[in-house]
């Protein structure tokens, strides 16, 4: 599938080790022919702006569209809270040091993230009817070169100015997906196992090797022989290979030719979610953490939402943790695309502790038995991975359900963050949140509003105000 004819600026020298790939240093201009995977086929432009003749495919994340605020230094994309804190507290940054990224929230599309002394304060970014940005009703600009421009000269809040921009690491090229679409079923021979990471009841995951693919490392899943069918494996990974966004475990390619079968996707680097939780000290992972992985996992799970895509095993053993925290929600081994409203199952290999009641019941699965689920896991994350229900046993769970009983709140655990466990618990499924809801209630917690007093342009003496912080 190709794509409109678009411009594009290089943001960094890349050497391609592919013979199909371009080499290219940083500030090159290119005519993109066809971005419909992670290596987008271009054509050169020269500096005249006419074509050069020169094709070949680019990995995307070195591209910048011409003319927009990508090509801005301190425009970072999509990066979670956390991944921005990491990179604003590497040696290099001060304070006022800041950066741009985007948002997919409901009510602001930009969050300013900004380093203050030893910490990171994050600013929603704004957009009146009249498609102005602003961080409160003093000040408002037509594009964000105007705002950042603003607060270089004005307190964003009080005693900070925005500075330099966050030093930017480059992109890695290994980490894209290597393959078209139609191109993943692949020979068992192209890969070489390495370390068992982990065994199931229908699988082993190993890491591995992919030959002759920048001999990227992956994982790689091996199906337990009768287990399942060709014709059921295929059926059941070809919605996978459709399925694209940062919070989801890529899926790099199948192998169903001969047996075992296997499924390869890109290898993350800290584990699972809950070893992470369990082994990482509490000063290392502190509550804003915490928050920013529920809300990381709540955007993997509503692009699922928005696919009528039920995952059915969604636990903390089942999200990856990759560098700078960044959260991927993996093992769709239970997971199944709806045409209807719900799903029903015979199944008794379900995970007992943090699947709904009517699908205990019933059989019944929907979008809403997720947000259950993501209710059990929001309570691994606030506990860092303590067991569900650890004094009752998967007999006893249902009728202590049907009772309204719920578990208690984490120990340190706040009112509002404990109030959106309970919702996602309501026995009535219906008057659940949705994964779009429970988006804006998580990332509500974790952003600052400065004053509109701190914003206006410092006099003599500094103004006294205060920075509104919402209560955890």
């Amino acid at each position: 599938m190709t794509t409109p004819v678009q411009r594009y600026v290089s943001l960094w020298d890349f050497h391609g080790l592919e013979e199909d790939q371009l080499c290219f240093k940083a500030g090159e201009r290119f005519q993109v022919i066809d971005r419909s995977q992670d290596w987008w086929m271009v054509e050169r432009i020269n500096a005249l702006g006419r074509k050069t003749g020169e094709k070949g495919y680019v990995p995307f994340n070195y591209m910048a569209e011409e003319g927009t605020v990508e090509e801005q230094q301190w425009f970072f994309g999509e990066l979670s809270r956390t991944e921005a804190i990491n990179l604003l507290m590497k040696k290099g940054n001060t304070t006022g040091s800041f950066l741009v990224r985007k948002s997919d929230k409901q009510n602001f599309v930009y969050a300013l993230s900004v380093r203050v002394n030893d910490t990171v304060k994050h600013f929603k970014i704004l957009r009146n009817p009249r498609g102005e940005y602003h961080l409160n009703t003093s000040w408002f600009f037509p594009d964000l070169n105007e705002l950042i421009d603003h607060y270089h000269l004005s307190p964003v809040m009080i005693g900070v100015k925005l500075s330099n921009p966050c030093m930017k690491d480059e992109p890695t090229a290994t980490d894209l997906n290597p393959l078209p679409i139609d191109e993943w079923e692949r020979p068992r021979e192209e890969f070489i196992l390495g370390n068992r990471l982990g065994s199931g009841n229908f699988a082993q995951v190993y890491d591995g090797h992919w030959k002759g693919r920048l001999k990227m490392r992956v994982a790689i899943k091996i199906i337990k022989q009768d287990v399942t069918t060709r014709e059921i494996f295929l059926k059941e990974t070809a919605f996978l290979k459709t399925l694209r966004h940062r919070n989801l475990l890529s899926l790099y390619a199948v192998c169903s030719v001969g047996g075992p079968y296997y499924i390869v996707t890109e290898l993350l680097s800290k584990g699972d979610l809950l070893n992470f939780l369990r082994d990482t000290d509490q000063k290392e992972l502190r509550l804003e953490g915490l928050l920013d992985i529920a809300g990381q996992v709540i955007d993997g799970m509503h692009y699922l939402e928005s696919k009528n895509c039920i995952h059915r095993d969604l636990a903390a053993r089942n999200v990856l943790i990759g560098q700078n925290n960044i959260c991927k929600v993996a093992d769709f081994g239970l997971a199944r695309i709806v045409t209807d409203d719900y799903y029903l199952s015979n199944s008794k290999e379900i995970p007992y502790k943090w699947t709904a009641p009517e699908a205990l019941e019933f059989g019944l699965f929907t979008l809403k038995s997720d947000v259950w689920s993501f209710g059990i896991l929001l309570h691994e994350i606030m506990s860092r991975g303590m067991i569900p229900y650890p004094a009752i046993n998967n007999s006893e769970l249902l009728q202590y359900l049907r009772k309204g009983k719920r578990m208690s709140a984490p120990k340190d655990c706040s009112e509002k963050i404990y109030q959106i466990m309970l919702e996602c618990w309501n026995a009535d499924p219906h008057k659940r949140p949705t994964f779009s809801e429970l988006k804006v209630s998580i990332d509500n917690l974790a952003y600052y509003e400065p004053s509109e007093e701190s914003s206006k342009p410092m006099k003599s003496k500094p103004l006294i105000s205060k920075l509104k912080k919402i209560s955890l």
